[in-house]
């Protein structure tokens, strides 16, 4: 129990009155974006900015229909942004829902979990080493250190002992307080504390706005398509100047003619669905993987999953189930297996008394809870079991000393018990036994270790003296035994493990267990049958060439300390590797933020690990990992795929609207066509082609260089080249329709048709560059037959209506005119079959 006297905490009943008083316990932040915000943006767009000047153009030539039109469809346009920006926030807002901070409080006498914005005034928290306290709150019982440097700056940990319930709060900062502030993380220790203060109120929600409103900042793909766009910003403005140049004084147009070909040529150049493509894509496929118990806490992390090269996989909980049970006791000459036992035999009593008296009496460790368990169901009623016993005094597991020493006073002044467990070789050291009983109990380590046991020796000790010694060493102990655990493998990790193998991910296991049951456990997984081990020490005495050397014939780090986790993730990365880390606790945090990808445990995790890891494991299970990179490289690849289509969707429209100024022919696409495009082209975007499913062989191939792009020469080349020979077929048909006597306005409404069948035959090839642009009908994706009926009744519409055919330019269509749509859209299929017969250098980097 933590606590000296009863505490019952809040009933449930009050504390929800609490919380509709008082509201959430949020700090002030950022809101979603409101409507007024997305129409602001929208209306800043350059897309609808030529919206507007092609409107106005229309006005001053009078042509109403077609002005209204143009002006109507900015409302579309607003429509299709609110709403895609709505899905997006609504997936951004469950991610936030879920990766919110959760608290641990005591109601109606109960330690209940639950998010931190329901915490209110008067709770009772329950604080652990590596929690970020909820609220501003008054430490009652335990005591702890914790790092205020959110608040002050200072990164020294600062002592925290328990105060009055009527103590008056003080500013942060001091040894010795019972203040604690939210935000703040406790390093070390356990403790309940009384919230006094919630949200806004609290010491870090005074401080502003400026603190809580942080932005993320933009991703790689982001970046480089920001480029991109800004180029070809400028290029659409240069051409299309040249154009309306060309249309004014070449071709003897009206200006207010040739600038509305110039905007259509400039609206024909500028792909503005590519931000809607990084926007949507990243942000639906984190919402996507959060229902596979991963969550994204960090959006830009999902481009890295599929460049994962190695991951470095933390033992205890994520390739095990983290259920750790005693399994074993060994005493001299002696053995005890827990499994199907109906006593303890008196020999074992000691050893579990002082394993449990080396075990803090809250713990958070899955082993010390174990340990726990174990000797509340062996010593219950005996003297060997002490409920209520403090240690005085204690030494931490460090570095140079793997183990753990609590002091006890023993009843006598001036003498205490000392209680001490650790890695089996570090208690007998601190033994001083000889060294044929080392090498004893090492070999008993050995045995229990092979069957997959994690080992730890227990010793006891008697001390007389006023001051502390500096070192356990100090003291005089005597060797107890070992005490056996044992965290079955979970069942769906062999076969992660085997589809890690077959997408080129290497695994690295690194745990701070002994080698041999390292061994044990890698071999029940399929994680390694080499016999190679590297440990702790040895990597502490290799530099970092030596040990980028070992790490390529080693796949298993045992004996680790967490410090060591990021100079191996330095090591890896610096070796060309793109690496991701699972970790759970404090001092996994800077290899989690160093790690290209931080995987933090959502089960066992502390708030530290999680807020510096960029995903988080919901479920700690090493399968979610896996379920994630196959995720992450389906989001990229089809990033890839809607790319590859827009790109190649205009330049068919850029050389309808570009060449019949160069040729001397009637304008062919204006603003009107172009918006009505842009009603395909950005759906098959957003919505088609985020629900690409995998492709088959996502996790057979090998992860791509993290240096690729979908905006890479490979990738827009092959869309170029699809885009010009649409653009050849849809050139070569209208010359050939006005030449058999076609008038422009049939000619017009003809090769309209055609290209619109086009896209839609456009969107099926690049689903599966491998694969008939047909063979894409069949393929799992719902949306592709919603898109082909509505791509066929917006035709139908447009071509069957007076009105819209007269804003359009389109004269009645007959059969001949059919029959050209439906020749053109075959001489676009051949091309795209010829092409992806002939063009495999070209295809896109996968």
């Amino acid at each position: 129990m933590l606590v000296a006297e009863p505490m019952a905490g809040l009933g449930a009943q009050e504390a929800a009155r609490r919380f509709a008083e008082e509201g959430p316990n949020l700090l002030p932040g950022g809101n979603p974006k409101s409507m007024f915000a997305i129409v602001a943006g929208v209306f800043t767009e350059p897309m609808f900015l030529m919206l507007l000047v092609a409107g106005g153009i229309y006005l001053a030539l009078g042509d109403r229909a077609e002005a209204l039109f143009l002006l109507g469809f900015v409302f579309v346009v607003i429509g299709i942004t609110l709403a895609q920006e709505r899905k997006t926030q609504r997936a951004l807002e469950s991610l936030r829902d879920l990766s919110a901070p959760r608290a641990l409080v005591i109601r109606d006498g109960q330690e209940i979990r639950i998010p931190g914005r329901e915490v209110v005034r008067g709770d009772l928290l329950v604080l652990h080493e590596g929690d970020r306290i909820p609220a501003d709150a008054l430490l009652r019982a335990g005591q702890f250190t914790v790092n205020e440097s959110l608040l002050t700056g200072e990164a020294v940990p600062v002592a925290k002992l328990p105060g009055a319930a009527d103590a008056a709060f003080a500013e942060p900062g001091g040894d010795g307080t019972p203040y604690l502030f939210a935000s703040t993380v406790v390093t070390k220790g356990v403790g309940t504390a009384e919230v006094r203060a919630i949200g806004a109120a609290t010491a870090v929600g005074r401080i502003g706005q400026a603190l809580a409103a942080t932005k993320e900042p933009p991703s790689g793909l982001q970046l480089s398509s920001r480029k991109l766009i800004r180029n070809l910003t400028v290029a659409a403005l240069l051409l299309a100047t040249i154009q309306v140049l060309l249309g004014w004084l070449w071709n003897d147009r009206s200006l207010l003619e040739s600038l509305l070909s110039g905007i259509a040529l400039a609206m024909a150049i500028l792909p503005e669905e590519i931000p809607v493509i990084l926007t949507v894509f990243l942000a639906l496929g984190a919402w996507r993987m959060s229902r596979q118990k991963v969550l994204t806490r960090r959006v830009p992390a999902v481009e890295a999953l599929g460049a994962i090269t190695v991951l470095a996989a933390d033992k205890t909980g994520t390739l095990t189930q983290n259920r750790m049970q005693v399994a074993e006791l060994a005493v001299t000459g002696e053995a005890f297996r827990n499994e199907g036992a109906s006593d303890l035999p008196e020999a074992f009593h000691e050893l579990a008394e002082f394993a449990m008296l080396a075990t803090p009496a809250d713990p958070f460790d899955p082993m010390e809870k174990a340990i726990q368990s174990f000797g509340e169901r062996w010593l219950a009623g005996t003297e060997h079991l002490h409920d209520n016993r403090a240690p005085e005094f204690h030494y931490d597991l460090s570095p140079d000393i793997l183990a753990m020493t609590q002091v006890f006073p023993s009843g006598e002044p001036s003498r205490h018990v000392l209680a001490t467990k650790g890695a089996p070789e570090a208690v007998a050291d601190l033994c001083h036994l000889p060294q044929a009983e080392r090498d004893e109990i090492q070999r008993q380590v050995m045995l229990m270790a092979r069957r997959g046991l994690r080992v730890l020796g227990v010793a006891k000790g008697d001390w007389r003296g006023s001051e502390w010694p500096q070192s356990q060493h100090d003291f005089s102990f005597t060797f107890l035994g070992l005490v056996g655990f044992v965290d079955p493998p979970r069942p769906a990790v062999p076969a992660a493990i085997a589809e890690c193998r077959a997408a080129g991910v290497r695994i690295i296991m690194m745990t701070g267990d002994h080698p041999v049951t390292a061994l044990a456990i890698a071999r029940a997984v399929g994680l390694s049958e080499r016999a190679a081990v590297i440990t702790g020490p040895e990597i502490a005495a290799l530099d970092d060439a030596a040990l980028r050397g070992r790490l390529q014939h080693v796949d298993l780090c045992a004996r680790l300390q967490p410090e060591q986790k990021l100079r191996l993730v330095q090591v890896l990365q610096q070796a060309g590797e793109v690496v991701a880390m699972t970790g759970d606790g404090v001092n996994d945090a800077p290899a989690l933020k160093a790690a290209d990808v931080g995987i933090a445990m959502g089960e066992r995790g502390t708030d530290v690990a999680r807020e510096a890891a960029a995903l988080v494991l919901l479920d700690d299970s090493f399968a979610s990992i896996v379920a994630a990179i196959r995720q992450g490289r389906r989001i990229y690849d089809n990033i890839g795929k809607a790319t590859r289509f827009v790109f190649a969707a205009h330049v068919p429209i850029i050389a309808l609207a570009l060449m019949p100024a160069l040729l001397h022919w009637p304008v062919l696409l204006l603003p009107v066509h172009i918006v009505l495009l842009e009603l395909i082209i950005d759906p098959a975007c957003s919505i088609a082609f985020e629900a690409e499913p995998d492709a088959a062989d996502i996790m057979t191939r090998p992860p791509r260089p993290v240096t690729t792009s979908p905006f890479e020469a490979g990738n827009l080349t092959h869309a170029v080249i699809q885009g010009i020979g649409m653009a050849v077929v849809l050139l070569l048909g209208h010359g050939m329709l006005v030449g058999q006597g076609f008038s422009d306005a049939e000619s017009r409404a003809a090769v309209f048709a055609g290209l619109v069948l086009g896209l839609f035959l456009l969107i099926l090839a690049n689903r599966d560059l491998s694969r008939t642009a047909i063979a894409g009908l069949a393929a799992n994706n719902p949306w592709i037959g919603r898109m082909f009926a509505a791509v066929a009744l917006l035709l139908v519409i447009v071509l069957a209506v007076p009105f819209l055919r007269g804003v359009m330019g389109f004269a009645p269509v007959g059969a001949a005119q059919l029959v050209a749509s439906l020749a053109l859209l075959g001489g676009i299929g051949l091309w795209l079959e010829l092409l992806r017969r002939i063009g495999a250098g070209l295809l896109v980097a996968k």
